[in-house]
Formats: structure tokens, C-alpha cells, sequence
């Protein structure tokens, strides 16, 4: 089996079309890692994009706050005002797809799913070895695929006793890395909000067969896409970030 491993799309609809335009033919089902909706400008026509696929996934933080299952006072206020606006625009349907998201997924041997972390799969954030190594311990599988901080990377366990994980960034624009024996958390980065510096769309294939991930960057308009925001009066900031992928 090969999968397609997605996460932090933000409502971001070209940057995902151009996502599964570039992956066609190489997947055989979809794990999405949550924050489908929240900045971007097209939510339910990401929603429907996604709903239509072979596809498990779970939720995010944006995902819980626009069904009020986080207040808003959590976020920072432009990320708010886009939540409000969302919760005005999305479809019942497609609340309901949010609902149906939980919070982790086993989908198969030695695989776990969350978008923060293993201990806090909502809103904990995995952002350095030392969080990793502390994520690593409440990881009930060999390996876990997560997503929030839209920066793509790899954190390798150590199995010396108090050691530090090992960290892989992952900067190149397609690259390939067999599966370790080591307990690994991975990170594919965001389809639609990039934090890296690199505003090009990231996601990954996992083979299974092969044992072998690869990690792949993607160019899609981000004009079109901050064009769309202009026009439903989203916030400034949020609009310019997307060229610059911070």
C-alpha cells in the first residue's frame, strides 16, 4: 500500500489541487493530519476536495474551534476572525465532515495519527528534539505522522537511555528515505500554510511495500489564492504570509 500523507491544508484549494494533481497515480489511500479549514479562503470546496477521496484522517485545532470545541480566546485574533468567518460559510454537510474527524487513528500496523502530538493530539505543538523525545515516550506505535507546525521534518528515537532524538530536516525539493527500525515522528509540512521559509505545498508518500517515505514540494498559484481572500476581506497579514511560507 502506498499512502498520501496530508496535513495544514487551511482552506487552501489551489495549493491542494495542485497537490493531488502532482501525487495522481502514486497513492492508493490518503491520511490527512488534520486543520482542513481555519486562513484560507475555500473550506467547503476543500472539504468536498477531500471527503471525495479514499481518505482517513483527524482533526485539528482549527477543525475543533470552528465546531466550538476550542474558544476562540485560544487563538491569535486574525486566526480568530477567520474562524468566525468560516463557522458563517461552511455547510452543514461539511460541519458534519468535521465532526467525524477524531482526534487519533491507528489506520494500520506500527502507524499513528494525530495532528499535535501523541500525548496531546489537538493543540500540542512538536516543534524541537527536546518536545520529540517526550512525544517519542507516548508514541504506542513504531512510527506517528503529525502535523501543526506546517514545518516539515523527521525526529529519529536514540536508544541510548536520556539521550536526545535525532532531527531530519527536510529540505529538498524530493526526497527519499527508507523506513528506520527506530521509532520515528514525522512531519510532512502544510499543504496550504508553509512555515519553512519555502511557500511551495509539502506532503509525502509512504510506501509501505518498499519501506520507504518520500518527502515532495509543489508550486501552485498563491496569487489566486490571496486573490480569493482579498475578496472575502480575510485578514491582511494572513493574505501576504503565503509568499513568503512563514
Amino acid at each position: 500500500m502506498r499512502y498520501l500523507v496530508l496535513s495544514d491544508v487551511h482552506a487552501n484549494l489551489f495549493a491542494l489541487q495542485a497537490v493531488l494533481e502532482h501525487a495522481q497515480g502514486r497513492y492508493d489511500q490518503v491520511w490527512y493530519l488534520g486543520d482542513v479549514v481555519g486562513y484560507g479562503p475555500h473550506p467547503n470546496e476543500c472539504i468536498e476536495l477531500l471527503a471525495g477521496l479514499p481518505c482517513l484522517g483527524v482533526a485539528g485545532n482549527h477543525d475543533w474551534a470552528v465546531l466550538g470545541k476550542l474558544e476562540l480566546d485560544y487563538f491569535n485574533p486574525t486566526a480568530a476572525h477567520v474562524l468566525e468567518w468560516t463557522r458563517s460559510v461552511l455547510t452543514p454537510s461539511h460541519m458534519r465532515f468535521l465532526e467525524s474527524l477524531g482526534e487519533r487513528i491507528v489506520p494500520a500496523e506500527h502507524f499513528t495519527l494525530v495532528h499535535g502530538s501523541p500525548r496531546h493530539p489537538i493543540w500540542e505543538y512538536v516543534l524541537t528534539r527536546v518536545d520529540a523525545t517526550f512525544a517519542l515516550r507516548d508514541l504506542t506505535t513504531r512510527y506517528g505522522f503529525l502535523g501543526h507546525t506546517h514545518i516539515p521534518v523527521i525526529f529519529q528515537s536514540v536508544p541510548r537511555h536520556g539521550a536526545l532524538c535525532r532531527e531530519i530536516p527536510l529540505y529538498a525539493d524530493a526526497s527519499t528515505r527508507a523506513l528506520t527500525e527506530e521509532s520515528l515522528l514525522i512531519n510532512p509540512g502544510s499543504v496550504g500554510q508553509p512555515r519553512d521559509g519555502d511557500p511551495r505545498a509539502s506532503y509525502m508518500i509512504l510506501d509501505w511495500e518498499e519501506r520507504t517515505l518520500e518527502h515532495f514540494r509543489v508550486e501552485y498559484p498563491v496569487e489566486r489564492t490571496q486573490k480569493a481572500m482579498f475578496e472575502h476581506n480575510l485578514p491582511v497579514p494572513l493574505i501576504y504570509r503565503l509568499s513568503l511560507g512563514r
